[in-house]
C-alpha cells in the first residue's frame, strides 16, 4: 500500500494522459463522426474501409520507406559524431552544442526555413548549385529531401545518447584489446560495438517511433505532395480528420498505427535482448 500511495502521482498521470486518451480513440474509431454532428456506431466499418483503401496502403509504404532513408543515416552518422566528440579534440564542446541545436529546435519552425533553402526559384541550394532543381515537387526527390532534413535535425540527438553509452565503457577494454594487437576498426567492431548495444537498441526504438509520428517536417515542408509521395501515415491522420472530418477513419488509422509500432518495437527489443550485455562490471 505503502508503494502504490508513492507511486499514485505518476498513476493519475498515465492514466489520465496515456491509458485514457487512448481509450478514447479506440471508442472513436468504432463510430462514424464529422466533429460536428452526434456520432454513430460504426463497428468494425472503418477498419474495414482501410483495409479497401489505396490511399491509406500508400501512406504505409511512404511511411516505411522515410523510416528506411532515416533510420541508418542518422544512426551512422550519430555515431560518428559521438566517437569523434568522445575524442575531446578541441571544440568538441562547442561543437556538441551546435550538433544539438536543431533538435531543441521547434520542428515546424525548421521545415519552413528549409522549405525556402529548397525553393527552386530563390533557395539558397539552388543557388549555391548555380541551377534549377525541384527538390520538393519532384516525386523522385521530395521524400529523399524531407528525409535529410529529418537526419539533419535527429544527429545531435543520437550522437548525445551514444557518447553517454561511450562514457559507460569501462576504459580497460579498449586498453586490453590494444595490448593484444588489436587496431582501430576491431577495437570499434569487437569492443565499442557490442557494449554500445543497450544504447542503439534505445535509439533505433525511439527513432523509429519518431519517424512512423513525424508530421510537422512534412506540414512544412511539403503538405503531402507531390501526388501523396510525401503523405505519411501521421499526415493521412491528420488530412483525414482536420480536412475531410472524417473521425471516426482518422482514430481507426491511429489504431493502426499505434498496433504497427508495438508489433515493430517488438521485433527491435527480440533482436537485441539475446546480443545485448547490460552488466559491465
Amino acid at each position: 500500500m505503502a508503494g502504490l500511495a508513492f507511486l499514485a502521482p505518476s498513476l493519475v498521470g498515465v492514466g489520465g494522459f496515456l491509458l485514457l486518451p487512448v481509450g478514447v480513440v479506440l471508442g472513436i474509431s468504432l463510430a462514424r463522426w464529422d466533429l460536428v454532428g452526434p456520432a454513430h456506431w460504426a463497428g468494425a466499418g472503418n477498419y474495414r474501409s482501410l483495409l479497401t483503401d489505396p490511399a491509406f496502403g500508400q501512406s504505409l509504404a511512404v511511411t516505411a520507406v522515410f523510416v528506411l532513408l532515416v533510420i541508418p543515416v542518422q544512426t551512422a552518422l550519430g555515431l560518428a559524431a559521438a566517437l569523434l566528440l568522445d575524442q575531446r579534440l578541441p571544440g568538441s564542446t562547442w561543437f556538441r552544442a551546435i550538433l544539438v541545436l536543431p533538435w531543441i529546435s521547434a520542428p515546424l519552425a525548421l521545415g519552413v526555413v528549409w522549405r525556402w533553402l529548397f525553393d527552386p526559384s530563390d533557395g539558397a541550394i539552388n543557388g549555391l548549385l548555380g541551377h534549377r532543381i525541384e527538390w520538393l515537387t519532384s516525386p523522385t526527390l521530395a521524400l529523399p529531401s524531407v528525409a535529410a532534413v529529418t537526419v539533419w535535425t535527429n544527429v545531435g540527438y543520437v550522437a548525445l545518447f551514444f557518447l553517454a553509452g561511450l562514457a559507460g565503457i569501462p576504459p580497460q577494454y579498449a586498453e586490453a584489446a590494444r595490448i593484444d594487437g588489436a587496431g582501430p576498426w576491431q577495437g570499434l567492431r569487437r569492443i565499442t560495438l557490442p557494449l554500445l548495444r543497450p544504447t542503439t537498441l534505445f535509439v533505433l526504438t525511439t527513432g523509429v517511433i519518431s519517424s512512423f509520428q513525424v508530421f510537422d517536417t512534412i506540414y512544412a515542408m511539403t503538405q503531402g505532395g507531390p501526388a501523396g509521395r510525401t503523405t505519411v501515415v501521421a499526415y493521412a491522420i491528420y488530412r483525414e480528420a482536420f480536412v475531410n472530418f472524417r473521425i471516426g477513419r482518422a482514430a481507426a488509422m491511429s489504431v493502426v498505427l499505434f498496433l504497427l509500432l508495438i508489433a515493430v518495437t517488438i521485433a527491435q527489443q527480440g533482436y537485441f535482448r539475446r546480443r545485448t550485455t547490460y552488466e559491465l562490471g
